[in-house]
């Protein structure tokens, strides 16, 4: 008796919540879900891709200015050496030091998350300078994207090291 209870009331609650789940999207006559979408998706793929590049030659470049266009105000990265949370201002003020002279770039996944926000994760291998202690590293990169004003801007930048 005592399972049978427990069942109604997990039935009771969870019936509600799997009635709300919206329905498959519909087929086109073809068989094949609606491609508009996929268009749209892989257009903004391309489009957050080719701002990543930017960044990345922006950076290799220490070229403050094209770096900071991509950045938000309030734009907090955080990178592998530990040194915690950086503002815009602190990111920009650091890019003279950075000693990145090439770098590779894979595995972009877009994530919308809203018209004005998506997730962009990727990895990288950052090759330094022939002297350099450390030659090569590779990082698994998160960026939030938000649009401001009809302008994509990267919002937040978080790399963790990859062995």
């Amino acid at each position: 008796m005592k399972d049978w209870l427990v069942f109604l009331c997990v039935v009771g609650l969870t019936a509600p919540s799997l009635a709300q789940i919206p329905a498959a999207p519909s087929a086109k006559p073809g068989g094949s879900p609606s491609s508009g979408n996929a268009t749209a998706d892989s257009r903004l793929e391309d489009m957050f891709q080719a701002k990543i590049k930017q960044e990345w030659e922006a950076i290799k470049n220490k070229d403050k200015k094209a770096y900071g266009e991509l950045l938000a105000d309030d734009y907090q990265g955080v990178e592998v050496d530990g040194k915690g949370e950086r503002t815009k201002l602190q990111t920009l003020n650091e890019l003279p030091d950075t000693n990145v002279s090439n770098y590779t770039l894979w595995g972009f996944k877009l994530i919308p998350l809203s018209a004005d926000a998506a997730l962009v994760i990727y990895e990288s291998t950052i090759q330094f300078p022939p002297k350099s202690v450390i030659r090569y590293s590779r990082v698994y990169i998160s960026e939030l994207w938000v649009k401001r004003a009809g302008q994509w801007k990267e919002l937040h930048y978080q790399e963790t090291h990859v062995k």
